[in-house]
């Protein structure tokens, strides 16, 4: 898979909610870790394997938030994007995501993640 067909997977994936075409970037014994509130740097979520973390983006995925991929790079054996999300009620979440890639799958993923607290006024 080239440059141009991982970031319309990502695009695609993310802004159709749609698991498969994402899971399908993912090496079969990735790792994911995610950082937030929750999961400080010291101690994040991991997920290891593609089960794992195609059951983690299915939860995500089921929320009613709609989805918008706004930066993809990619250089070598990496990649970087984010994704901009957004409740019904106005309160956002916004992902950056770095990630090794090895023939043309991704084997390592660090998610820094953000979320308001409460809903806009």
């Amino acid at each position: 898979m080239d440059s141009q067909q991982i970031s319309s997977m990502l695009h695609d994936g993310f802004e159709q909610c749609d698991v498969n075409k994402i899971m399908s970037l993912y090496d079969d014994h990735a790792q994911l870790s995610i950082i937030d509130h929750n999961h400080p740097p010291s101690s994040p979520r991991v997920l290891s394997g593609k089960q794992a973390i195609s059951e983690y983006f299915k939860d995500v995925l089921s929320r009613p938030l709609s989805h918008h991929v706004d930066d993809v790079l990619l250089a070598d054996s990496h990649m970087a994007f984010t994704d901009s999300c957004e409740y019904p009620d106005g309160s956002r979440v916004y992902t950056s995501s770095m990630a090794t890639m090895k023939d043309g799958k991704i084997v390592k993923e660090v998610d820094v993640q953000a979320w308001d607290e409460v809903s806009p006024s």
